[in-house]
Protein backbone atom coordinates (compact mmCIF):
# COMPACT_ATOMS: atom_id res chain seq x y z
CA UNK A 1 0.00 0.00 0.00
CA UNK A 2 1.28 3.44 -0.87
CA UNK A 3 1.27 6.14 1.77
CA UNK A 4 -1.18 8.70 0.39
CA UNK A 5 -0.48 11.13 3.24
CA UNK A 6 3.20 11.09 2.30
CA UNK A 7 2.38 11.78 -1.37
CA UNK A 8 0.25 14.76 -0.35
CA UNK A 9 2.98 15.99 1.99
CA UNK A 10 5.53 15.93 -0.83
CA UNK A 11 3.05 17.63 -3.15
CA UNK A 12 2.79 20.54 -0.72
CA UNK A 13 6.58 20.55 -0.42
CA UNK A 14 7.27 20.96 -4.12
CA UNK A 15 4.26 22.78 -5.59
CA UNK A 16 2.53 26.08 -5.05
CA UNK A 17 -1.10 25.79 -4.00
CA UNK A 18 -3.76 25.45 -6.68
CA UNK A 19 -7.35 24.31 -6.09
CA UNK A 20 -7.03 20.75 -4.80
CA UNK A 21 -9.86 19.60 -2.53
CA UNK A 22 -9.65 18.41 1.04
CA UNK A 23 -10.26 14.76 0.25
CA UNK A 24 -7.25 12.57 -0.40
CA UNK A 25 -7.52 11.46 -3.99
CA UNK A 26 -4.31 10.43 -5.79
CA UNK A 27 -5.15 9.28 -9.32
CA UNK A 28 -3.35 6.35 -10.94
CA UNK A 29 -5.35 4.49 -13.63
CA UNK A 30 -8.53 5.32 -15.53
CA UNK A 31 -10.82 3.56 -17.99
CA UNK A 32 -14.33 4.44 -19.25
CA UNK A 33 -16.32 5.88 -16.32
CA UNK A 34 -13.98 4.59 -13.62
CA UNK A 35 -10.72 5.78 -12.05
CA UNK A 36 -8.45 3.98 -9.57
CA UNK A 37 -6.22 5.64 -7.00
CA UNK A 38 -2.65 4.57 -6.27
CA UNK A 39 -3.91 1.89 -3.87
CA UNK A 40 -6.46 0.47 -6.26
CA UNK A 41 -9.56 2.15 -4.83
CA UNK A 42 -12.20 2.26 -7.57
CA UNK A 43 -14.31 5.38 -8.07
CA UNK A 44 -17.02 6.52 -10.49
CA UNK A 45 -15.92 9.78 -12.10
CA UNK A 46 -18.58 12.51 -12.13
CA UNK A 47 -15.97 15.22 -12.69
CA UNK A 48 -14.54 14.15 -16.06
CA UNK A 49 -11.32 15.43 -14.49
CA UNK A 50 -12.55 19.02 -14.76
CA UNK A 51 -14.51 18.35 -17.96
CA UNK A 52 -11.52 17.02 -19.90
CA UNK A 53 -12.49 13.37 -20.36
CA UNK A 54 -15.82 13.76 -22.16
CA UNK A 55 -15.15 10.47 -23.97
CA UNK A 56 -14.13 8.48 -20.91
CA UNK A 57 -11.36 8.58 -18.34
CA UNK A 58 -7.99 8.50 -20.12
CA UNK A 59 -9.76 8.90 -23.44
CA UNK A 60 -10.55 5.75 -25.37
CA UNK A 61 -8.46 3.19 -27.26
CA UNK A 62 -8.72 5.08 -30.54
CA UNK A 63 -7.41 8.32 -29.00
CA UNK A 64 -4.58 6.57 -27.16
CA UNK A 65 -3.51 4.62 -30.24
CA UNK A 66 -3.38 7.79 -32.32
CA UNK A 67 -1.16 9.47 -29.73
CA UNK A 68 1.18 6.47 -29.53
CA UNK A 69 1.52 6.29 -33.31
CA UNK A 70 2.32 10.01 -33.52
CA UNK A 71 4.99 9.84 -30.78
CA UNK A 72 7.20 7.74 -33.04
CA UNK A 73 6.83 10.15 -35.98
CA UNK A 74 7.14 13.73 -34.68
CA UNK A 75 5.82 15.36 -31.51
CA UNK A 76 6.53 19.06 -32.06
CA UNK A 77 6.53 20.77 -35.45
CA UNK A 78 6.88 24.47 -34.45
CA UNK A 79 3.54 25.02 -36.14
CA UNK A 80 3.47 28.80 -35.78
CA UNK A 81 6.75 29.11 -37.74
CA UNK A 82 6.66 26.07 -40.03
CA UNK A 83 3.87 24.18 -41.78
CA UNK A 84 2.39 20.80 -40.89
CA UNK A 85 -0.47 18.72 -42.29
CA UNK A 86 -1.91 17.32 -39.05
CA UNK A 87 -3.17 20.65 -37.65
CA UNK A 88 -4.83 21.33 -41.02
CA UNK A 89 -6.60 17.96 -40.81
CA UNK A 90 -7.75 18.80 -37.30
CA UNK A 91 -9.04 22.23 -38.38
CA UNK A 92 -11.02 20.78 -41.28
CA UNK A 93 -12.64 18.16 -39.04
CA UNK A 94 -13.46 20.71 -36.33
CA UNK A 95 -15.13 23.06 -38.82
CA UNK A 96 -17.55 20.25 -39.71
CA UNK A 97 -19.04 20.77 -36.23
CA UNK A 98 -18.95 24.58 -36.27
CA UNK A 99 -21.39 27.09 -37.80
CA UNK A 100 -20.84 27.26 -41.57
CA UNK A 101 -19.76 30.90 -41.59
CA UNK A 102 -16.78 30.18 -39.31
CA UNK A 103 -13.57 29.27 -41.04
CA UNK A 104 -10.32 30.34 -39.41
CA UNK A 105 -8.80 29.41 -36.09
CA UNK A 106 -5.81 29.73 -33.79
CA UNK A 107 -4.39 26.76 -31.87
CA UNK A 108 -2.97 27.06 -28.35
CA UNK A 109 -2.59 24.88 -25.26
CA UNK A 110 -5.41 25.69 -22.82
CA UNK A 111 -8.69 27.44 -22.19
CA UNK A 112 -7.14 30.56 -20.76
CA UNK A 113 -4.88 30.86 -23.82
CA UNK A 114 -7.84 30.36 -26.15
CA UNK A 115 -9.61 33.19 -24.33
CA UNK A 116 -6.54 35.43 -24.36
CA UNK A 117 -6.48 35.02 -28.13
CA UNK A 118 -10.22 35.78 -28.37
CA UNK A 119 -9.74 39.02 -26.41
CA UNK A 120 -6.90 40.13 -28.67
CA UNK A 121 -8.67 39.12 -31.88
CA UNK A 122 -11.86 40.98 -30.96
CA UNK A 123 -9.81 44.13 -30.42
CA UNK A 124 -7.87 43.68 -33.67
CA UNK A 125 -11.03 43.05 -35.70
CA UNK A 126 -13.03 45.96 -34.25
CA UNK A 127 -10.22 48.42 -33.47
CA UNK A 128 -11.96 48.91 -30.10
CA UNK A 129 -10.66 48.62 -26.54
CA UNK A 130 -13.39 47.54 -24.08
CA UNK A 131 -14.88 44.14 -23.26
CA UNK A 132 -18.13 43.44 -21.45
CA UNK A 133 -18.04 40.34 -19.23
CA UNK A 134 -20.24 38.91 -16.48
CA UNK A 135 -20.27 38.43 -12.74
CA UNK A 136 -19.83 34.74 -11.80
CA UNK A 137 -18.03 34.20 -15.11
CA UNK A 138 -14.77 32.27 -15.27
CA UNK A 139 -12.47 32.52 -18.28
CA UNK A 140 -9.04 31.65 -16.88
CA UNK A 141 -6.30 32.88 -14.58
CA UNK A 142 -3.71 34.42 -16.90
CA UNK A 143 -3.82 38.19 -16.81
CA UNK A 144 -5.95 38.93 -19.87
CA UNK A 145 -8.55 36.24 -19.26
CA UNK A 146 -8.42 37.01 -15.54
CA UNK A 147 -9.67 40.49 -16.36
CA UNK A 148 -12.87 38.79 -17.58
CA UNK A 149 -13.11 36.34 -14.67
CA UNK A 150 -15.36 37.51 -11.85
CA UNK A 151 -16.60 34.48 -9.92
CA UNK A 152 -14.55 34.94 -6.73
CA UNK A 153 -12.30 37.77 -5.67
CA UNK A 154 -9.51 35.35 -4.63
CA UNK A 155 -8.83 34.86 -8.37
CA UNK A 156 -8.13 38.58 -8.81
CA UNK A 157 -6.74 39.65 -5.44
CA UNK A 158 -3.35 41.45 -5.73
CA UNK A 159 -3.19 40.95 -9.52
CA UNK A 160 -4.69 44.23 -10.77
CA UNK A 161 -4.96 46.60 -12.44
CA UNK A 162 -6.63 44.79 -15.31
CA UNK A 163 -7.31 45.64 -18.97
CA UNK A 164 -10.48 47.46 -19.97
CA UNK A 165 -13.33 45.19 -18.87
CA UNK A 166 -16.78 46.14 -17.60
CA UNK A 167 -18.65 43.52 -15.56
CA UNK A 168 -22.43 43.21 -15.55
CA UNK A 169 -24.91 40.79 -13.91
CA UNK A 170 -25.58 37.46 -15.63
CA UNK A 171 -29.03 35.89 -15.86
CA UNK A 172 -28.71 34.05 -12.53
CA UNK A 173 -32.43 33.56 -12.04
CA UNK A 174 -32.19 31.61 -8.78
CA UNK A 175 -30.34 34.55 -7.23
CA UNK A 176 -31.58 37.44 -9.37
CA UNK A 177 -29.59 40.57 -8.44
CA UNK A 178 -32.69 42.65 -9.22
CA UNK A 179 -34.98 40.50 -7.02
CA UNK A 180 -37.26 39.76 -9.96
CA UNK A 181 -38.64 36.56 -11.46
CA UNK A 182 -38.43 35.31 -15.01
CA UNK A 183 -40.27 35.81 -17.34
CA UNK A 184 -42.03 38.72 -15.66
CA UNK A 185 -38.67 40.46 -15.26
CA UNK A 186 -38.48 41.16 -18.98
CA UNK A 187 -34.80 40.19 -18.81
CA UNK A 188 -33.94 43.22 -16.68
CA UNK A 189 -30.31 42.05 -16.60
CA UNK A 190 -29.99 42.76 -20.34
CA UNK A 191 -31.79 46.07 -20.02
CA UNK A 192 -29.32 46.97 -17.26
CA UNK A 193 -26.46 46.79 -19.79
CA UNK A 194 -28.16 49.32 -22.03
CA UNK A 195 -29.17 51.66 -19.21
CA UNK A 196 -25.98 51.77 -17.20
CA UNK A 197 -22.54 50.74 -18.49
CA UNK A 198 -23.38 51.66 -22.10
CA UNK A 199 -24.74 55.05 -21.12
CA UNK A 200 -22.65 55.96 -18.09
CA UNK A 201 -19.36 54.03 -18.15
CA UNK A 202 -18.17 53.11 -21.65
CA UNK A 203 -18.99 54.58 -25.05
CA UNK A 204 -20.83 51.92 -27.10
CA UNK A 205 -18.51 52.56 -30.07
CA UNK A 206 -15.52 51.54 -27.94
CA UNK A 207 -16.85 48.09 -26.93
CA UNK A 208 -15.04 45.36 -28.87
CA UNK A 209 -16.93 42.33 -27.55
CA UNK A 210 -19.41 40.82 -25.15
CA UNK A 211 -17.63 37.82 -23.64
CA UNK A 212 -19.64 35.05 -21.95
CA UNK A 213 -20.04 31.38 -21.06
CA UNK A 214 -23.31 29.96 -22.46
CA UNK A 215 -23.65 28.15 -19.13
CA UNK A 216 -21.46 29.56 -16.40
CA UNK A 217 -19.26 26.77 -15.05
CA UNK A 218 -16.94 27.52 -12.16
CA UNK A 219 -19.31 30.31 -11.07
CA UNK A 220 -22.04 27.81 -10.25
CA UNK A 221 -23.40 25.99 -13.34
CA UNK A 222 -25.77 28.86 -14.01
CA UNK A 223 -28.21 28.28 -16.89
CA UNK A 224 -29.83 31.42 -18.36
CA UNK A 225 -33.34 31.51 -19.88
CA UNK A 226 -33.70 30.31 -23.47
CA UNK A 227 -34.23 33.80 -24.90
CA UNK A 228 -31.43 35.46 -22.94
CA UNK A 229 -28.70 35.32 -25.56
CA UNK A 230 -30.98 36.52 -28.35
CA UNK A 231 -31.57 39.68 -26.33
CA UNK A 232 -27.88 39.94 -25.55
CA UNK A 233 -27.05 39.61 -29.23
CA UNK A 234 -29.42 42.46 -30.01
CA UNK A 235 -27.33 44.65 -27.69
CA UNK A 236 -24.13 43.54 -29.44
CA UNK A 237 -25.63 44.18 -32.87
CA UNK A 238 -26.87 47.63 -31.85
CA UNK A 239 -23.40 48.75 -30.76
CA UNK A 240 -21.37 46.81 -33.33
CA UNK A 241 -19.64 44.57 -30.77
CA UNK A 242 -18.64 40.95 -31.31
CA UNK A 243 -20.20 38.06 -29.40
CA UNK A 244 -17.54 35.73 -27.92
CA UNK A 245 -18.70 32.37 -26.59
CA UNK A 246 -16.39 30.63 -24.12
CA UNK A 247 -17.09 26.94 -24.76
CA UNK A 248 -14.03 25.70 -22.86
CA UNK A 249 -16.10 23.78 -20.31
CA UNK A 250 -19.56 23.71 -21.86
CA UNK A 251 -18.60 22.74 -25.42
CA UNK A 252 -17.66 19.46 -27.12
CA UNK A 253 -21.10 17.87 -26.61
CA UNK A 254 -21.26 18.49 -22.87
CA UNK A 255 -24.84 19.76 -23.22
CA UNK A 256 -25.88 17.36 -25.98
CA UNK A 257 -24.92 19.84 -28.71
CA UNK A 258 -21.39 20.39 -29.91
CA UNK A 259 -21.54 24.03 -28.87
CA UNK A 260 -23.51 24.94 -25.76
CA UNK A 261 -24.62 28.20 -27.38
CA UNK A 262 -26.50 26.12 -29.97
CA UNK A 263 -29.06 25.44 -27.23
CA UNK A 264 -30.03 29.11 -27.33
CA UNK A 265 -30.60 29.58 -31.05
CA UNK A 266 -27.86 32.07 -31.93
CA UNK A 267 -24.29 32.06 -33.23
CA UNK A 268 -21.29 33.87 -31.80
CA UNK A 269 -18.65 35.69 -33.83
CA UNK A 270 -15.78 34.00 -31.97
CA UNK A 271 -15.68 30.69 -30.07
CA UNK A 272 -13.04 29.49 -27.63
CA UNK A 273 -12.61 25.80 -26.81
CA UNK A 274 -10.21 23.62 -24.80
CA UNK A 275 -10.46 20.88 -22.12
CA UNK A 276 -12.25 17.96 -23.85
CA UNK A 277 -11.28 19.06 -27.38
CA UNK A 278 -7.79 17.60 -26.82
CA UNK A 279 -8.97 14.17 -25.70
CA UNK A 280 -6.83 14.37 -22.57
CA UNK A 281 -3.89 16.41 -23.94
CA UNK A 282 -3.44 20.20 -23.75
CA UNK A 283 -5.19 21.90 -26.67
CA UNK A 284 -6.91 25.26 -26.99
CA UNK A 285 -8.79 26.52 -30.05
CA UNK A 286 -10.10 29.97 -30.96
CA UNK A 287 -12.42 29.94 -34.00
CA UNK A 288 -13.51 33.13 -35.75
CA UNK A 289 -16.16 34.01 -38.31
CA UNK A 290 -14.85 34.11 -41.90
CA UNK A 291 -16.07 37.64 -42.46
CA UNK A 292 -13.78 38.96 -39.72
CA UNK A 293 -10.75 38.34 -41.91
CA UNK A 294 -7.20 37.73 -40.73
CA UNK A 295 -4.80 39.19 -38.15
CA UNK A 296 -1.43 40.82 -38.95
CA UNK A 297 1.56 38.46 -39.10
CA UNK A 298 3.32 38.45 -35.74
CA UNK A 299 0.35 39.86 -33.81
CA UNK A 300 -0.19 36.55 -32.03
CA UNK A 301 1.57 33.17 -31.86
CA UNK A 302 2.31 30.21 -29.58
CA UNK A 303 5.37 27.94 -29.41
CA UNK A 304 3.38 24.79 -28.66
CA UNK A 305 0.13 25.74 -30.37
CA UNK A 306 -0.72 23.03 -32.88
CA UNK A 307 1.43 20.45 -31.07
CA UNK A 308 1.19 17.26 -33.13
CA UNK A 309 0.35 14.96 -30.23
CA UNK A 310 -2.45 17.23 -29.08
CA UNK A 311 -3.98 17.73 -32.51
CA UNK A 312 -3.72 13.99 -33.22
CA UNK A 313 -5.68 13.36 -30.01
CA UNK A 314 -8.14 16.04 -31.13
CA UNK A 315 -8.55 14.40 -34.54
CA UNK A 316 -9.25 11.00 -33.02
CA UNK A 317 -11.75 12.55 -30.60
CA UNK A 318 -13.60 14.28 -33.43
CA UNK A 319 -13.54 11.10 -35.55
CA UNK A 320 -15.08 9.13 -32.69
CA UNK A 321 -17.69 11.81 -32.09
CA UNK A 322 -18.66 11.99 -35.76
CA UNK A 323 -18.98 8.22 -36.05
CA UNK A 324 -21.04 7.89 -32.86
CA UNK A 325 -22.81 11.26 -32.85
CA UNK A 326 -26.40 10.00 -32.81
CA UNK A 327 -25.70 7.42 -30.09
CA UNK A 328 -23.81 10.02 -28.03
CA UNK A 329 -26.65 12.54 -28.25
CA UNK A 330 -29.17 9.90 -27.16
CA UNK A 331 -26.90 8.83 -24.30
CA UNK A 332 -26.38 12.41 -23.10
CA UNK A 333 -30.11 13.10 -23.17
CA UNK A 334 -30.99 9.83 -21.42
CA UNK A 335 -28.41 10.20 -18.68
CA UNK A 336 -29.04 13.91 -18.23
CA UNK A 337 -32.78 13.42 -17.84
CA UNK A 338 -32.19 10.58 -15.41
CA UNK A 339 -29.84 12.60 -13.20
CA UNK A 340 -32.11 15.67 -13.24
CA UNK A 341 -35.06 13.49 -12.22
CA UNK A 342 -33.13 11.90 -9.36
CA UNK A 343 -31.93 15.28 -8.13
CA UNK A 344 -35.43 16.75 -8.26
CA UNK A 345 -36.66 13.75 -6.28
CA UNK A 346 -34.02 14.62 -3.68
CA UNK A 347 -35.16 18.24 -3.76
CA UNK A 348 -38.64 17.15 -2.73
CA UNK A 349 -37.24 15.14 0.18
CA UNK A 350 -34.40 17.35 1.40
CA UNK A 351 -34.77 21.06 2.14
CA UNK A 352 -31.03 21.59 1.72
CA UNK A 353 -31.47 21.25 -2.06
CA UNK A 354 -32.34 24.75 -3.20
CA UNK A 355 -32.07 24.47 -6.98
CA UNK A 356 -31.42 21.84 -9.63
CA UNK A 357 -30.36 23.06 -13.07
CA UNK A 358 -28.54 22.02 -16.19
CA UNK A 359 -28.64 21.01 -19.85
CA UNK A 360 -27.50 17.60 -21.05
CA UNK A 361 -24.70 16.47 -18.76
CA UNK A 362 -23.80 19.93 -17.50
CA UNK A 363 -25.80 19.72 -14.27
CA UNK A 364 -25.54 21.34 -10.87
CA UNK A 365 -27.46 21.26 -7.61
CA UNK A 366 -27.32 24.27 -5.33
CA UNK A 367 -27.35 23.58 -1.60
CA UNK A 368 -28.78 26.10 0.86
CA UNK A 369 -29.32 26.30 4.61
CA UNK A 370 -32.73 27.88 4.14
CA UNK A 371 -34.83 27.95 0.97
CA UNK A 372 -36.27 31.37 1.79
CA UNK A 373 -33.00 33.14 2.57
CA UNK A 374 -30.99 30.94 0.17
CA UNK A 375 -28.00 31.10 2.48
CA UNK A 376 -25.30 28.87 0.92
CA UNK A 377 -24.66 25.55 2.66
CA UNK A 378 -20.90 25.65 2.10
CA UNK A 379 -19.86 23.43 4.99
CA UNK A 380 -22.54 20.87 4.20
CA UNK A 381 -21.51 20.91 0.53
CA UNK A 382 -17.95 20.03 1.47
CA UNK A 383 -19.14 17.25 3.76
CA UNK A 384 -21.27 15.75 0.98
CA UNK A 385 -18.38 15.80 -1.50
CA UNK A 386 -16.10 14.13 1.05
CA UNK A 387 -18.73 11.49 1.90
CA UNK A 388 -19.31 10.80 -1.80
CA UNK A 389 -15.58 10.29 -2.29
CA UNK A 390 -15.42 7.88 0.65
CA UNK A 391 -18.22 5.89 -0.99
CA UNK A 392 -16.55 5.86 -4.42
CA UNK A 393 -17.91 8.88 -6.31
CA UNK A 394 -15.85 11.84 -7.57
CA UNK A 395 -17.61 15.22 -7.49
CA UNK A 396 -16.43 18.83 -7.73
CA UNK A 397 -17.70 22.08 -6.18
CA UNK A 398 -18.35 25.31 -8.04
CA UNK A 399 -18.98 28.92 -7.12
CA UNK A 400 -19.78 30.72 -3.90
CA UNK A 401 -23.32 29.44 -4.26
CA UNK A 402 -22.04 25.97 -3.32
CA UNK A 403 -23.18 24.19 -6.45
CA UNK A 404 -22.02 20.58 -6.83
CA UNK A 405 -21.03 19.64 -10.36
CA UNK A 406 -22.30 16.55 -12.12
CA UNK A 407 -19.90 16.19 -15.03
CA UNK A 408 -20.55 12.60 -15.98
CA UNK A 409 -18.40 11.64 -18.97
CA UNK A 410 -20.01 11.17 -22.37
CA UNK A 411 -20.12 7.53 -23.39
CA UNK A 412 -22.50 5.02 -24.92
CA UNK A 413 -23.39 3.52 -21.55
CA UNK A 414 -25.75 4.62 -18.78
CA UNK A 415 -24.75 3.85 -15.24
CA UNK A 416 -27.26 3.86 -12.41
CA UNK A 417 -26.83 6.02 -9.33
Amino acid sequence: MKNIDNIIKNDKKYFLSTTRGDYKFVADVGENEFVFDVNGKKLIDFSSFISVYNLGVNGNYQIRKGIKDQVDKLMHAAFTDYYAELPIEFAAKLLEFMPKNHGRMFLSNSGTEANEAAIKFSKIFTKRQYTIAFYNGFHGRTHGSLSLTSSRYIHRQHFGPFPNVVHVPFAYCYRCPFNLEYPGCGLACVDHIRKYPLSKEVPPKEVASIFFEPIQGEGGYIVPPKDYFKELKSVADDIGALMVSDEVQSGFMRTGKFLALDNFGIEADIYSMAKAIGGGLPLGVTVVKKSLGDIPSGAHASTFGGNLLSVRAGIESLNYMKKNKRALINSIKKKGNYIIKRLNDMKERYSIVGDVRGIGLMIGVELVLDRKTKEPATKQRNTIIKEAFDRGLLLLPAGESTTILYLSFISLSLFII
